[in-house]
């Protein structure tokens, strides 16, 4: 019988994957890699100006990734602020059982969509 051969997804050469950044906003920690989009909480800043992060957790260059303690020291993500948006409508229901209590409410985050123009590490630029 014939052996199967090797798919080239199984094979042993592994590709580098693109470098990225774990960058902490607004209470929140967001995973961030060079050339997309993300909506974060609104920022205030006007639409196409730059806007730079400085709490940056963690920076992966493709091959060895660097841990801060908290923040790694020189590191710093440009994001460019392509539009202020709202975010999906969601739908809060309050009812008290036997008392004829009901209140129906909704909430629409606030949204800023940001492009991740570079990721920047000690003045040089991994993307």
């Amino acid at each position: 019988m014939a052996q199967p051969t090797p798919s080239p997804a199984s094979s042993s050469a592994h590709e580098a994957p693109a470098p990225y950044a774990i960058v902490e906003t607004s209470g929140q920690q967001f995973w961030l890699q060079p050339n997309r989009y993300y909506d974060l909480d609104r920022i205030a800043a006007e639409v196409d100006s730059t806007v730079t992060l400085e709490n940056v957790l963690l920076v992966n260059d493709g091959s060895t990734p660097t841990l801060g303690q908290p923040y790694v020291k020189g590191a710093s993500v440009e994001l460019k602020v392509m539009a202020h948006r709202r975010g999906p409508k969601v739908l809060v229901y309050k009812m008290r059982p036997k008392k004829k209590t009901r209140r129906k409410t909704g909430h629409r985050q606030e949204l800023t969509r940001v492009m991740v123009q570079s990721i920047t590490v000690n003045g040089k630029a991994l993307a």
